[in-house]
């Protein structure tokens, strides 16, 4: 929750190539206060069922700029192993590994603004937008 002195994230992930929310993929936060100031890692989570990341920490105060870490690999990989489960006649066929193992996502913000920052993901392209 945003305050006076503060601002608040949120995100969620849908997985493009399949219609779906993106469960389970890991999100680390880093906050820095200005654009020369170190990176402070802050407490991650992942995303549950409904590919959202509901308890994000709050920013520390004086927060100017947010990173949000995206571990990709892992979900990819997991879903590579699921279809290969369900269907064995194309395990050869498969491309191992994720183009995109990771997401880093860079935003300013300012306090008493919430920001809502959604990825759209699927095994080739992402793209991200401020919702609301």
């Amino acid at each position: 929750m945003s305050t006076a002195t503060t601002a608040s994230v949120s995100t969620h992930i849908l997985d493009t190539s399949i219609g779906r929310p993106a469960e389970g993929v890991a999100i680390s936060l880093a906050a820095r206060a200005g654009s020369g100031a170190a990176w402070v890692a802050l407490r991650g989570s992942a995303t549950d069922a409904d590919g959202r990341c509901k308890d994000l920490p709050a920013l520390p105060e004086g927060t100017t700029h947010v990173r949000l870490d995206f571990e990709t690999e892992a979900y990819f990989d997991k879903k590579q192993a699921d279809a290969q489960q369900d269907a064995p006649a194309n395990r050869d066929s498969v491309t191992t590994g994720a183009f995109f193992p990771e997401v880093a996502i860079t935003f300013a913000v300012v306090p008493g603004e919430h920001y809502h920052v959604p990825l759209l993901l699927n095994p080739f392209g992402y793209s991200v937008y401020r919702g609301s």
